[in-house]
C-alpha cells in the first residue's frame, strides 16, 4: 500500500479522500490554487502546495505542477477525484513517465470511454445496448439539421468529449438545432478543447440510472448496484438514490452484466460507472461511461457498505478485488442531495461571497455530510458552486426521504445563496415520494420556478404557536433589562395576533410555571422546547409533532423556513393588526430599461450595438459563470440606447450591461 498520495483535486471531494487514506494510515498531500490557499482541503491534509493562480486553467488542470508537487512532496501516487483532470489520459501518461502511480483506469480506457463516439461504437460490439443515432462527427450546423431530420426530432446533440451537462443540447426543430449546435460546441471548446458533436435520438420522459463497477487489474470486475440520477437540472444532478425505485432484479441483473461486459471490453481497472437512460418499461440504453469516482458515490456506499475510495487505492497498490459478485449485497435505501451556492428564486444562478454562517445537521449513523467548506470559507466564483452532499441512509425510501427532510430543514447557511430550501421542497413534492421521476422532473414540478414563499402549511396551528413562543421569548429579555425608567417599565400582554400570508390568527400567551401557554382557538397548542433567543435553529415538538425551523429577524417581524416553505410572520397587538391593512408597500426600483447581468461571470459576447433594433426573444449578450454558458435575450421589442461593458469584463450580479431606450 502507498505511505504517500497526493490528491489532484479541491473541495469536498479532496476531504473525503483525505478521511479514507487517513483511516488507511496513509500521508496525504494537498494541492491549492492561490484562491484556495485557506481551503479547507488544505488544512486537512498533511502538507499542501501551490500550484499555480486562481484560475483552473493555470493551476488545478496544470499537469506537470502536480507532477512538480509530487516530486518535491515525495507522493507516490495521485488520486484525482473527480473534475479537473482525473479523465486526462495525457496526464496519467505523464505520470507514469514520471514514475508516479495513477489512483484510477489506465490511460487507454480513460481515451475510449472518454471519445462518446468511440464509447458506443465499443458498447454494441460488446453486446450493450445503445441509443439510435449518428454515432460520428458532425461537421456543421447545416450537417446537424440534415441528421436530425433523417433521426425525427427530438434530437441530443452531445460533445464527444463531454461530461456534467456541458455541451449538451435537446432540440426539437430545425431552428432550435442550428442555434444548439453552435452552442454546444462553443461550450465543448471551452470545456474540454473538443468541439466535436454527435447525435442521438431523445428518449421521451427517460429516467438516468447508472451502475456503478470495480474492477482490479487481474480481470476481475463486479457491478455495486444502481443509482438513480434522474433528478436533474441543465442535465446537472442534483438528488441521487440508490437503490432505483423503478427496477426490479432481474433488470438490475441485466443492467449489471452489461456495465461489466462493457469494462471486460476495455479491460478497466479501478472504480468506474456505467450510465443508461431507462424508460418507463425498464427498457435500457447505454448513455456514457464515466471513468472515475462520481459525485453520487456515497449512495453506493451506504447501501453496499463498502469505501469505494478504498477499494480504488488497493486496486491502484496493484491488489485483487476482496469480493466476489455473489458477496455484493445491498442494505436498506440512500439518498444525497447535493448542496450548491446557488440562487433558486433567481434562476438558479450562481453565488459567491464568504460563508458568514455555516452549520450541518448533526452527522450520525444515517447522515453523513461530504463537506469542503466551513464556517468563513469564501465561496469563489471561479470553481463549480457545489458546497457540500448531505446523505441519508434509511432502512427502505420512505424512512431514508423522511431522515434528508430533518436534515435539511436542520442545516443553516448565511453568507451565500443556496439551494438548501429548493432541496427540501423537491423531497415533499408528492410525486418525488412515490417515486416517479423522469430527467424532466424539475421542469414539469417547477415550471413558472422556485418560490419558498409559494409554500403551505399544512397545519396553521403549528407556524401560530411556533412565533407565539419565539416572539414572547423575545419580550421576555427585553422585559428583563435592568435599569427601566420607574413607572415604564416594559409589559408583556397577554393578546397577541400572528399574521402571515393574507390571514391574522388571534391568541393568548400566558406564562405558566415560568413558561408561554398558547390558546388559539379555544384550545391549549402544546408546544416543548428548549430554544433560547438568537439561535436559528427552533427545534420544537408542536402540536404533537416534531418541527424544525430556521428563524430570521426580518425587520419587526420572522422568517420561518421549513420544508422548503418560507413565511414572512409578525406578531402584532391587536391594534396593531387592525391597522396593519393601512401600512403602504413600498414598490420596487424599475429596472425595466437595462439589461443586468443575472449572475457574476465573464462576458463572451455582445450580439448588439448602440442604436440596434431588437425583437422579443433576440439574443443580446452570453455570459460564463460556472463553466457554463448563459445566453441573456432580449425579453420584448427594444432599442439599444448603450452598451455599458465590454466583451471580457468580469461582471458582478445586477451589473448594468445595456441601456434600452
Amino acid at each position: 500500500m502507498f505511505k504517500k498520495i497526493l490528491i489532484a483535486n479541491r473541495g469536498e471531494i479532496a476531504c473525503r479522500i483525505m478521511a479514507t487514506a487517513r483511516r488507511l494510515n496513509i500521508a496525504t498531500v494537498a494541492v491549492y490554487s492561490q484562491a484556495d490557499c485557506h481551503a479547507l482541503h488544505v488544512q486537512l491534509a498533511d502538507e499542501a502546495v501551490c500550484i499555480g493562480p486562481a484560475a483552473s486553467s493555470d493551476s488545478y488542470l496544470r499537469g506537470e505542477h502536480i507532477i512538480d508537487a509530487c516530486h518535491a512532496s515525495g507522493a507516490e501516487a495521485v488520486h484525482p477525484g473527480y473534475g479537473f483532470l482525473s479523465e486526462n489520459a495525457h496526464f496519467v501518461e505523464s505520470l507514469a513517465a514520471a514514475g508516479i502511480a495513477f489512483i484510477g483506469p489506465d490511460p487507454r480506457a480513460i481515451t475510449v470511454m472518454g471519445d462518446k463516439i468511440t464509447a458506443k461504437q465499443i458498447a454494441e460490439k460488446a453486446g450493450v445496448n445503445v441509443i439510435p443515432g449518428f454515432t460520428d462527427v458532425l461537421k456543421d450546423e447545416a450537417h446537424a439539421v440534415e441528421v436530425a431530420r433523417a433521426i425525427g426530432y427530438p434530437v441530443m446533440l452531445k460533445a464527444s468529449a463531454g461530461g456534467g451537462g456541458k455541451g449538451m443540447r435537446v432540440v426539437a426543430n430545425t431552428a432550435e438545432c442550428r442555434e444548439g449546435f453552435a452552442r454546444a460546441s462553443s461550450e465543448a471548446r471551452s470545456s474540454f478543447g473538443d468541439d466535436r458533436i454527435f447525435m442521438e435520438k431523445y428518449i421521451e420522459n427517460p429516467r438516468h440510472i447508472e451502475i456503478q463497477i470495480m474492477a482490479d487489474a487481474h480481470g476481475n470486475v463486479i457491478y455495486l448496484g444502481e443509482r438513480e440520477c434522474s433528478i436533474q437540472r441543465r442535465h446537472q444532478k442534483v438528488i441521487e438514490e440508490a437503490p432505483s425505485p423503478l427496477l426490479d432484479p432481474g433488470t438490475r441483473e441485466r443492467m449489471g452484466d452489461q456495465a461489466v461486459a462493457l469494462a471486460k471490453a476495455v479491460q478497466y481497472r479501478s472504480a468506474g460507472t456505467v450510465e443508461f437512460v431507462v424508460d418507463n418499461g425498464q427498457n435500457f440504453y447505454f448513455l456514457e461511461m464515466n471513468t472515475r469516482l462520481q459525485v453520487e458515490h456515497p449512495v453506493t456506499e451506504a447501501i453496499t457498505g463498502l469505501d469505494l475510495v478504498e477499494l480504488m487505492l488497493r486496486v491502484a497498490a496493484g491488489e485483487t478485488l476482496p469480493l466476489r459478485q455473489e458477496q455484493v449485497s445491498l442494505c436498506g435505501w440512500a439518498l444525497e442531495c447535493r448542496l450548491y451556492a446557488e440562487d433558486p428564486i433567481r434562476g438558479f444562478l450562481p453565488s459567491s461571497g464568504r460563508l458568514v454562517r455555516f452549520t450541518p445537521p448533526r452527522s450520525g449513523p444515517a447522515v453523513r455530510l461530504d463537506s469542503g467548506v466551513e464556517e468563513g470559507s469564501e465561496v469563489s466564483m471561479y470553481y463549480d458552486p457545489m458546497l457540500a452532499k448531505l446523505i441519508s441512509h434509511g432502512e427502505d425510501r420512505k424512512q431514508a426521504i423522511d431522515i434528508m427532510s430533518t436534515a435539511l430543514d436542520g442545516f443553516y447557511i448565511q453568507g451565500v445563496a443556496s439551494n438548501l430550501q429548493f432541496l427540501a421542497s423537491l423531497i415533499h413534492q408528492p410525486r418525488f415520494r412515490e417515486g416517479l421521476l423522469t430527467t424532466h422532473f424539475i421542469d414539469e414540478e417547477y415550471a413558472h420556478g422556485f418560490n419558498p414563499g409559494d409554500g403551505t402549511i399544512e397545519d396553521p396551528r403549528i407556524l401560530v404557536a411556533a412565533a407565539a413562543w419565539v416572539h414572547i421569548h423575545y419580550r421576555q429579555r427585553a422585559a428583563g433589562i435592568e435599569g427601566q425608567l420607574v413607572g415604564f417599565e416594559r409589559i408583556i400582554p397577554e393578546d397577541w395576533v400572528v399574521v402571515f400570508g393574507d390571514r391574522q390568527y388571534p391568541c393568548t400567551v400566558k406564562s405558566v410555571g415560568g413558561r408561554p401557554q398558547i390558546t388559539y382557538d379555544g384550545k391549549i397548542l402544546s408546544l416543548e422546547s428548549d430554544w433560547r433567543c438568537g439561535q436559528v435553529l427552533f427545534e420544537a415538538k408542536v402540536c404533537g409533532t416534531h418541527r424544525t425551523f430556521q428563524i430570521r429577524r426580518q425587520g419587526l417581524g420572522y422568517q420561518f423556513s421549513h420544508a422548503g416553505s418560507c413565511h414572512a410572520v409578525l406578531v402584532l397587538s391587536p391594534r396593531e393588526a387592525q391597522l396593519l391593512e393601512y401600512m403602504p408597500v413600498k414598490a420596487p426600483m424599475d429596472l425595466s430599461a437595462f439589461l443586468l447581468s443575472p449572475m457574476p461571470g465573464l462576458l463572451l459576447s455582445l450580439s448588439v450595438e448602440p442604436g440596434d433594433e431588437v425583437k422579443a426573444g433576440q439574443e443580446l449578450a452570453v455570459i460564463e459563470a460556472m463553466k457554463m454558458e448563459n445566453v441573456l435575450r432580449a425579453d420584448a421589442d427594444k432599442v439599444i440606447r448603450e452598451v455599458l461593458v465590454k466583451v471580457g469584463d468580469s461582471l458582478m450580479v445586477d451589473e448594468k450591461i445595456i441601456a434600452f431606450e
